[in-house]
């Protein structure tokens, strides 16, 4: 074998030759049961998705460019939201943002939904878009992941334990509107959840995906006009002050000005008298 073969082994390298354990199934009284018939996880303190309170599956439609955008935008918020997640907690970002694009409150693409808001500085809904933690560079490893997860979800797999959920959070953190919305279940570092009443019901999430995607870039700042305050021991000419724009002379109709009243063009100044000569000889002699 090869762990016997000079050249061909590393201490501990026999363990990888033993054969498995020949697979016994448990008697019926002590099977385990499965997570996938008990949607709720082992970490959650919510009860049991109700049955018709699943997502339906994506249903991909549109060019390839289409699906490439919602491959990146998928990706980007599994990693930059839930990188250090387990499969579950990535898998429950991913179909928080699927289930934004089936409801009619929210863009029906995958990237209009991860970079609603992010023109803001603040206030944008997923929150790696406006903070700058886009200049960070993706490990490869954990961008690897995410696509993964991504893919699977684009694909069609639903994540059952999430239910119809819109929203969530960090269990670091208690926003205003948590307690306006219905708690779902918590995963992990995240708790989900979805709107009240029919809002929050698989029957509102009815908008078919038709592409359309927008790039994988947040969107442009917006910018105010108004002149910034002056901070304080801060120099008063450094502000930005905008030209005035003069206003014509009452006998002026219209938006255009007065033609010149002369065939030559005007004076851009007075010469000085030294230079009025300026391209003629000085001397006759040497014309």
């Amino acid at each position: 074998m090869g762990f016997e073969t000079p050249g061909e082994s590393f201490p501990g390298s026999a363990f990888y030759y033993l054969a498995d354990d020949p697979y016994e199934p448990l008697p019926a009284e002590a099977r385990i049961r499965s997570d996938a018939a008990e949607p709720a996880t082992r970490f959650s303190n919510s009860a049991v998705v109700a049955p018709g309170q699943t997502a339906r599956p994506f249903l991909a439609r549109g060019g390839w460019t289409d699906l490439a955008r919602a491959q990146q935008c998928l990706t980007m918020a599994i990693y930059y939201e839930a990188a250090s997640e387990s499969d579950a907690g990535q898998r429950a970002v991913a179909q928080v943002v699927l289930n934004r694009v089936a409801h009619p409150s929210y863009p029906n693409t995958v990237c209009g939904v991860v970079f609603q808001g992010s023109e803001r500085t603040t206030g944008c809904q997923f929150t790696f878009t406006c903070d700058g933690s886009l200049a960070r560079r993706p490990a490869p490893m954990w961008w690897d992941r995410a696509s993964r997860v991504a893919r699977a979800a684009l694909a069609g797999a639903v994540y059952a334990p999430v239910g119809m959920a819109t929203h969530y959070h960090t269990v670091q953190v208690h926003p205003y509107w948590a307690p306006s919305l219905h708690h779902v279940t918590t995963i992990g570092a995240h708790r989900f959840y979805r709107w009240p009443g029919a809002a929050g019901q698989q029957a509102a999430f009815r908008a078919a995906y038709l592409g359309g995607e927008p790039a994988a870039v947040p969107h442009p700042r917006a910018h105010s006009r108004a002149v910034p305050a002056v901070l304080a021991g801060s120099d008063p000419a450094s502000i930005p002050i905008e030209a005035a724009i003069p206003t014509p002379p009452a006998d002026v109709q219209g938006p255009g000005t007065a033609a010149p009243t002369s065939d030559k063009p005007p004076a851009s100044g007075s010469v000085l008298p030294a230079y009025q000569r300026s391209g003629q000889w000085l001397d006759a002699a040497l014309r």
